[in-house]
């Protein structure tokens, strides 16, 4: 918090402003087709990519889509003459990874940038006017694929009771309707659908008689609505980048701010702008917002009365400052960060002589203004803060811990606080150490921060109503900032670092790529290991699979060596409910026979012959290709069954109830999809299947070369070696030994006469 002995800095706006214009020498034919699209709002946008610096949308009464960060004259967007929307009026858009998603006359278009192909969604029913999304910037973790892949579609302001909001795992090319838990008994209207990450939570935003306040999807944040907090007009929700749960509030009369995800929601920003200016100024400021962008740690607020606001984002709130120019401001201006510290005011210029636009841009370095000693800026107290996890993802499985160092560097005479924090407390829990390490050339004391990382389960310090569910795997980013940072400390980005609690996948432990999987993935199945007909005889030719990833995700892993059976978890409307204990089958699905199971009939106590996937596939025929489940499944332990036991030794092919059966690969590597089905008449009414794959490793190729043809040459030079050091010391005291060895002695010498190099040793 601020007090009103806190600095404020009114500054002027030096900036050399330019026009860009290109591309109108050679290019005069070039023309757009289609409707052009415009943007819904008066008060224009302008969107980056997270991850893609050059990549950004402008909305506006024109829309320009740049892959070069404005760095060219643009054709307004406008779609594909056979589209037709009728009319073109975009109100929501986001971008998705490689495609822009817009939102146009309630309906979901997909545009994908690289391939220059527009799509209309699928799925979507009943009429959108918002999209909402996230993008991850750290690398191919298949999380990380998820988080840029999720996309939700609603319609702004309908009866939260009966609305109908769709989900994306597609990046929007395909939609289905959301089921949220409790979504009858909520009382409101909808102001928003967000997947936050940083939580591993679905949020509703409810607005109910001018307050608002979100709506949770998971244990232990769905057991109470977050605190309400005042809902003035339509609020533009922006989530920052880096799944920190940092949320933006914004219109042209409001500015608030979330550090966790809307649990909590405040306006200290404009309360902070009140100690700035006077009373006529703050309700200037708060009604004439026409401009707001931000970064992973930056915010840029641009007003009616030409001044530009700059801040910085970390765990603690901070300070604005404001800078006064001359006619930076216009109807169509929007900021946009160009670099850490470097804003720009973007304005599109049209051209009466061609299609296309220039782009005035007004540059502002903030941090050399900032240096500037006139000023008296605060000089940040810190000079150096890095850790080696700055930006980098980290896997904890279960029961496991997590190690990280962080170094601090005061300024002489400073004594800095650092503060770290993740923003899934409920999944995540943290202890951090700190001490002296040594000091600089300069004398300066080198702080060094221990910080262990571990799931909130196994640190036994929080109550089982604030831990989320140990089964379920969970996101969790760690920041690590300094309390009450100066304004000055422009380049002191704070330390951000995702965790993910997650089951061992072949992904996770870089065996294979999930966007590799997502991109047509195939894999050959030898002739040798499948049978089409599930007969388990060798086929004709080689198989190429198709590898569904959509559907079955990143494989588990599974160590060839090693005897395995799935956990098989039972859950309802997205809710986990037990570990089933009833018994199940396996078939993969590709015809693969390259495994078999520890037990036998024999082994497994079978009173009758037990079922097989054999005489399950020719009692069903063409009518289903895998139909064993509970109605035909017969138990070999049941006393009723009279069948006679006459092939004890065959292996027993049913997992789970009363038996450890266990299945056991064979001396192969690779995928298995596998079909799951519940036979237990007894633990459900309903067919309880699924589809599943896994990928078995660690085996080594099998040897060309027999065993046997290794194995005995092998025993009969250890033989022979045996036979030899017993033989030979024996035979040199017989007579025939002796006149060998005097053999053998008389040849030594003869070599020493011939041979130079030994004369010269006499």
């Amino acid at each position: 918090m601020l007090n009103k002995n806190d600095r404020w800095s009114l500054l002027s706006l030096t900036s050399s402003i330019h026009t860009v214009r290109t591309g109108k020498v050679f290019h005069v034919s070039q023309q757009s087709q289609g409707d052009h699209l415009y943007f819904s709002s008066g008060t224009p946008r302008l969107i980056k990519h997270p991850c893609k610096k050059n990549i950004a949308l402008y909305l506006g009464r024109q829309i320009f889509f740049t892959r070069d960060n404005f760095k060219s004259s643009l054709l307004p967007l406008s779609l594909p003459t056979s589209i037709k929307v009728g009319i073109p009026e975009v109100t929501s858009a986001h971008i998705a990874g490689s495609v822009l998603l817009l939102v146009v006359n309630q309906k979901v278009y997909v545009y994908d940038y690289e391939a220059n192909s527009w799509n209309a969604s699928i799925g979507i029913e009943h009429p959108v006017s918002h999209i909402s999304g996230d993008n991850c910037c750290y690398s191919g973790h298949p999380f990380c694929v998820d988080i840029s892949n999720s996309v939700f579609a609603y319609l702004h302001g309908d009866q939260i009771s009966q609305t109908h909001v769709y989900f994306s795992n597609t990046r929007g090319y395909t939609f289905q309707k959301f089921a949220y838990e409790r979504q009858a008994e909520l009382v409101g209207s909808l102001g928003g659908v967000f997947y936050f990450h940083s939580l591993s939570q679905v949020g509703l935003l409810l607005i109910d008689q001018g307050k608002a306040m979100f709506s949770y999807s998971e244990h232990p944040l769905n057991r109470s609505l977050g605190l309400p907090f005042d809902y003035n007009g339509t609020l533009d929700i922006l989530i920052t980048p880096g799944q920190k749960g940092i949320l933006i509030f914004w219109f042209e009369k409001s500015l608030l701010v979330s550090g966790n995800a809307g649990v909590i929601v405040f306006s200290q920003l404009v309360r902070f702008v009140t100690v700035l200016s006077t009373e006529t100024a703050l309700i200037s400021i708060l009604f004439c917002l026409v401009s707001f962008l931000l970064d992973q740690n930056e915010l840029a607020v641009l007003t009616r009365e030409n001044s530009l606001y700059y801040g910085s984002l970390g765990i603690l709130p901070s300070s604005l400052i404001k800078f006064s120019g001359q006619n930076i401001w216009s109807q169509e201006a929007a900021v946009m960060f160009t670099d850490v510290g470097q804003v720009e005011i973007l304005t599109p210029l049209p051209d009466p002589m061609f299609p296309a636009f220039d782009f005035q841009r007004c540059p502002m370095n903030v941090q050399e203004i900032l240096m500037d000693p006139q000023l008296q800026v605060d000089v940040c107290k810190v000079e150096l803060l890095q850790g080696e996890f700055d930006n980098r993802m980290y896997s904890i499985d279960m029961n496991s811990k997590l190690q990280l160092t962080a170094l601090m560097i005061p300024r002489p005479g400073r004594s800095p606080v650092p503060l770290a924090m993740v923003s899934n407390p409920h999944s995540l829990g943290l202890q951090v150490a700190i001490y002296e390490d040594g000091y600089t050339y300069d004398g300066n004391t080198k702080h060094r921060l221990n910080i262990s990382l571990r799931q909130q389960h196994h640190w036994g310090r929080a109550n089982p109503n604030f831990t989320s569910s140990i089964k379920k795997p969970t996101v969790s980013t760690i920041t690590l900032d300094v309390a009450n940072k100066e304004i000055s400390c422009v380049d002191l980005k704070p330390l951000v670092c995702p965790k993910f609690s997650l089951k061992i996948s072949a992904c996770s432990n870089g065996i294979l790529d999930p966007v590799g999987l997502q991109d047509n993935y195939s894999y050959i199945i030898e002739k040798e290991a499948y049978d089409p007909n599930f007969r388990g005889q060798m086929s004709r030719e080689d198989l190429v699979v198709n590898y569904r990833y959509e559907k079955l995700g990143c494989p588990r892993l599974v160590y060839y060596n090693t005897p395995w059976r799935p956990v098989v978890e039972l859950w309802r409307e997205g809710k986990f409910q037990e570990v089933t204990k009833a018994e199940f089958v396996l078939l993969e699905v590709n015809g693969l026979f390259t495994y078999t199971y520890s037990l036998t009939a024999q082994m497994a106590l079978c009173r009758s012959q037990p079922q097989n996937w054999t005489t399950i596939l020719e009692s069903a025929g063409d009518k289903r290709p895998f139909a064993w489940d509970r109605e035909n499944y017969i138990s070999c332990h049941d006393p009723d069954n009279d069948a006679p036991l006459r092939w004890p030794d065959v292996p027993y092919q049913i997992l789970g109830g009363p038996t450890a059966n266990k299945v056991i690969f064979d001396q192969r590597n690779g995928i298995y999809v596998f079909f799951l089905s519940i036979v237990d008449p007894y633990y459900s009414y309903c067919h309880l299947e699924t589809t599943f794959s896994v990928y078995v490793y660690g085996a080594l190729p099998p040897s060309i070369i027999p065993t046997t043809v290794t194995i005995i040459p092998l025993i009969m030079a250890m033989l022979l070696s045996v036979w030899s050091a017993y033989m030979i010391p024996k035979l040199l005291h017989t007579e025939k030994g002796l006149r060998l060895k005097e053999f053998w002695m008389n040849l030594c010498r003869r070599l020493r006469n011939l041979c130079p190099c030994f004369q010269g040793r006499r």
